[in-house]
């Protein structure tokens, strides 16, 4: 940035009068001079952009931090869970993912949402006992996010950037990332865990 401003300046000067030279000289001295601190500004923004998904970060459930940069090197199935919904008994069939596939590389993890339909009321110990209690769940669960709107987690808002078709609709939608955290692939709501799209698009990721 720093770079940039003085460039702007020196341009400034040169299109003023104060530097000797032809009219025309400094003029296009001038342009090219703003046109490379636009490209540097370009650059910085590029440079300070996510590039993937394993540059967020949620809190676990738990408590703490939980980067995504985590499973770097692994597939992960990240899907928008609910606790009230009636998609709620997906979560049966992602454990079961979970516990066939883990060894093998994916990583299943549920990221609890309010956002559609107000299906999820509960706080983080609330969800997280109703999912151990009803569903035996033991794969990683983040806090309770927003997926839509100016207030939705910076993950969302990245991948809401990149279409409409890869941005959750409603409860148990599901992104398939692989392991250099580049979203491969999603599923609507209606797509079981255990249905053979799904689970032939994780073996493809599992197999590369």
């Amino acid at each position: 940035m720093m770079v940039s401003l003085q460039m702007v300046q020196s341009a400034t000067t040169l299109s003023s009068g104060r530097h000797p030279g032809a009219r025309a000289s400094r003029f296009f001295c001038g342009v090219l001079m703003l046109m490379e601190a636009a490209l540097l500004l370009n650059i910085n923004a590029a440079l300070a952009s996510p590039a993937g998904a394993h540059d967020f970060s949620f809190e676990r459930i738990e408590g703490g931090a939980l980067p995504l940069a985590d499973y770097r090197g692994k597939t992960l199935l990240l899907v928008n869970t609910a606790s009230q919904c009636g998609f709620t008994g997906q979560y049966a069939a992602l454990q079961d993912l979970w516990e066939t596939y883990r060894d093998r590389g994916l990583v299943v993890l549920g990221v609890p949402s309010d956002d559609f339909g107000g299906q999820e009321p509960g706080n983080a110990a609330e969800i997280k006992q109703f999912c151990t209690v009803n569903f035996d769940i033991d794969f990683p669960m983040t806090d309770k996010v927003r997926i839509k709107g100016k207030e939705a987690h910076p993950y969302y808002q990245w991948v809401a950037a990149q279409g409409r078709l890869k941005t959750p609709r409603w409860n148990f939608f599901k992104h398939l990332i692989d392991v250099d955290g580049n979203l491969v692939d999603w599923f609507g709501s209606t797509t079981r865990p255990d249905a053979p799209k799904l689970i032939a698009a994780i073996e493809k990721q599992l197999d590369s």
